[in-house]
């Protein structure tokens, strides 16, 4: 787990792929991507089960272990239209009514365009980009938004390690802009069938990598001396 500092808030970047805002008790997530691996099943492509159960269980963990009081879908809460009225739904009413307690809202993305709005049982608010919240403006798209810093997803972000020797390890990421510059931060993908876009970082962005129970810091490459 990392601490970053954001418009004057906290947020805490967390190895299961999310952040949780201290100052709201708010956690946030991006492109969970629910019955993604369902629809690929659907249509004659053999991928792995379990993925929904999964990504509820660390979900489960988040808001037990932080005493979530809030959680913000940033876009792409289910994949296809496929996954409505499945057992992917099912399952994630099941997981809901667990936290009756919770608000949760989603902020319209792409997928939720095509997928259609969660069914109603789920008791999740649904709002379009871009949704303010203080210093926060809520999106889905990573695009500089004139009420705030944006946080958003989308992009599936990761970051390329190379060592030494050559070698290299693509991770996922969270990439924050500069606050005076593009005023954007991207979440990596909570989804656990999702792949990733390696990132372009400026040297006065920050870049964080996700280890499988970590989160660490990058020193980006500073940018050449003028000749």
């Amino acid at each position: 787990m990392q601490r970053a500092l954001i418009a004057g808030q906290t947020l805490h970047l967390l190895p299961e792929r999310a952040v949780f805002w201290a100052e709201e008790r708010m956690l946030l997530v991006a492109d969970a991507h629910f019955g993604k691996a369902a629809t690929f099943r659907a249509h004659g492509v053999p991928v792995p089960h379990g993925t929904t159960a999964d990504n509820l269980e660390r979900l489960d963990a988040l808001i037990a272990r932080w005493r979530v009081e809030n959680i913000v879908f940033l876009g792409d809460f289910l994949h296809a239209r496929e996954a409505q009225g499945t057992r992917t739904v099912d399952a994630i009413a099941a997981w809901r009514a667990r936290h009756g307690g919770v608000t949760m809202t989603l902020v319209r993305g792409n997928h939720d365009a095509r997928a259609g709005d969660p069914p109603s049982r789920l008791g999740i608010d649904v709002v379009d980009e871009s949704w303010t919240i203080g210093p926060f403006s809520m999106r889905h798209h990573p695009t500089a938004c004139e009420h705030g810093y944006v946080l958003a997803g989308h992009l599936h972000p990761g970051y390329r390690l190379v060592g030494r020797a050559g070698d290299g390890l693509r991770l996922p990421c969270f990439w924050f802009g500069d606050e005076a510059g593009s005023r954007v931060g991207v979440l990596p993908a909570f989804g656990a069938f999702t792949g990733t876009w390696i990132v372009d970082a400026l040297p006065d962005d920050r870049v964080f990598v996700v280890a499988p129970d970590a989160v660490h810091a990058v020193r980006l490459p500073l940018p050449p001396r003028a000749a």
